[in-house]
């Protein structure tokens, strides 16, 4: 059994600044890459950013210079630093991790609850 449980959302002025994580349990032997999917009202969940098991990082073009993905191995965790936040940015964020676990042979994918984010003008 896996699970991702996130945090980090919330309500934040246009401009402000706020970091999701997305931490990782359970039975897992390896994790490859983690990603974020925000998912605004009314559309369909988007990939933005994500981060391979090297390290390696990769954003859309609309968020490079504001939005930072990092992540822990130590702790099997996600983060995304968000800085100069828009109201367009509102959604709520998914974090996709794949992981490969002690009973399962292959990776699997796996989704976070989802925490939402707010920014008003």
């Amino acid at each position: 059994q896996v699970q991702l449980v996130e945090s980090g959302g919330g309500l934040v002025q246009t401009g402000g600044s706020l970091r999701l994580s997305c931490a990782a349990s359970g039975s897992i032997l390896s994790i490859n890459t983690m990603a974020w999917y925000p998912q605004a009202p009314g559309k369909q969940r988007e990939l933005v950013a994500f981060i391979t098991s090297g390290g390696s990082t990769h954003y859309v073009d609309s968020l490079k210079g504001r939005f930072t993905i990092s992540r822990d191995n130590a702790k099997n965790t996600l983060y995304l630093q968000m800085n100069s936040l828009k109201p367009e940015d509102t959604a709520v964020y998914y974090c996709n991790v794949q992981i490969r676990t002690v009973s399962f042979p292959y990776t699997a994918d796996y989704w976070g609850q989802g925490t939402q984010v707010t920014v008003s003008s």
